[in-house]
């Protein structure tokens, strides 16, 4: 007997998050449709779309049109029931943003806060995430918990640092950030959460490949709409292929890396640290910025094609550079379709679009997937 219920407890929160998934991906929906396209039972739905309402995850729209009899009720989740925080921290500042259930941006905001591996930097973090949420209005109940990405390779179980060349963080633990923060706390790689970011709510395609051309060049490649990690979770470690043997030396000390090249330092520095101002020249065809752009151009057409040859699906290019890129897509897709030997053009790159702290929205969208996963 005591078996039964337990199989009939587990088969209601199954179908609870099938119905729920489903809400999350086909909003609005009349009952009716759900019903039919998960072949469950009307009273199935209504009872588990019953429980949801009274957690506040679901709630009525309004009403669709009449087909001939009662109007039926429209049925969506509620992106307000709950919120998640999520942090970039990079070498000089910290990104933070909050999210809906939808992954839509609520707030955000970047302050320098350059990165010491000292207590002293955790307890600030932990002020600015407090006062951010003061700032934002938010009710901390409805708070999931809070993503912090980092430039570096964690490892397995995403608690400690196994690497970290951009910040002093190499052996570092979560367990510094949770002091300081009095909220749930997950850890992800920088790449990895934009990447993540830019595949939300994606139904086109499930695998693809995201390169993160920020300060340092990173990526992440998704298969089966899950992040890869690899081996060591050292999957994706885009920056550190070499482009030119024997070539410029990387911050990681070997010669030759995409980093060195494709960095977007090297625009950037160009203008002090602008890079607005580079695009805002390179508009106005200043020959500087014309002539760096084009050297730059040539090695990231390697980069991206060493990527569309090894993996065969869609590429989006992100980070600082990736913001600025639409008006040049056409041009950079024509230059990737004369490096292809297999394709007449470069359809298959697509540009962010998250053009303002993807890293952050990705490293919160963990806390949502995870509320989601558990629902």
């Amino acid at each position: 007997m005591k078996t039964n219920r337990a199989n009939s407890i587990e088969v209601k929160k199954i179908n609870r998050k099938v119905i729920y998934n489903f809400l999350y991906r086909h909003d609005p929906i009349s009952i009716q449709d759900i019903a039919h396209s998960l072949q469950l039972s009307l009273p199935t739905v209504t009872q588990n779309l019953k429980d949801l309402q009274e957690r506040d995850l679901v709630i009525e729209t309004g009403l669709f049109e009449s087909t001939g009899g009662r109007k039926a009720k429209a049925i969506s989740y509620n992106p307000v029931a709950k919120y998640a925080l999520g942090l970039d921290i990079t070498r000089n500042h910290v990104g933070i943003v909050i999210i809906d259930l939808g992954g839509n941006v609520i707030n955000h905001v970047r302050h320098t806060y350059p990165f010491v591996n000292k207590r002293e930097y955790f307890e600030g973090i932990g002020r600015y995430v407090e006062r951010f949420l003061d700032a934002s209005g938010a009710d901390r109940r409805k708070l999931l918990g809070v993503g912090i990405a980092l430039p570096a390779i964690l490892s397995h179980g995403d608690q400690t640092v196994q690497y970290a060349a951009v910040i002093d963080f190499q052996g570092g633990s979560i367990r510094s950030f949770e002091e300081f923060i009095p909220y749930p706390c997950v850890l992800i790689n920088d790449a990895n959460a934009a990447g993540m970011a830019e595949f939300w709510n994606e139904d086109g395609f499930e695998n693809v490949v995201y390169l993160s051309l920020n300060n340092s060049v990173g990526g992440s490649v998704i298969i089966g709409k899950s992040i890869y990690a690899g081996q060591n979770q050292r999957s994706s470690e885009f920056g550190h292929m070499t482009v030119v043997p024997d070539g410029r030396t990387c911050y990681c000390g070997q010669r030759g890396c995409v980093d060195a090249y494709c960095s977007a330092k090297i625009l950037s520095d160009s203008t002090n640290g602008s890079m607005a101002e580079f695009f805002r020249l390179l508009r106005e065809k200043a020959p500087a910025q014309q002539a760096l752009w084009d050297e730059y151009l040539s090695y990231l057409v390697i980069a991206i094609n060493n990527l569309r040859m090894l993996y065969d699906c869609n590429v989006i290019v992100g980070g600082y550079v990736g913001a600025y890129m639409d008006e040049h897509l056409a041009h950079l897709q024509n230059l990737l379709a004369q490096k292809n030997t297999f394709e007449p053009d470069g359809s298959y790159l697509q540009v962010c679009k998250y053009k303002l702290e993807a890293t952050a929205v990705g490293a919160a969208l963990q806390q949502i997937k995870k509320f989601i996963d558990e629902i």
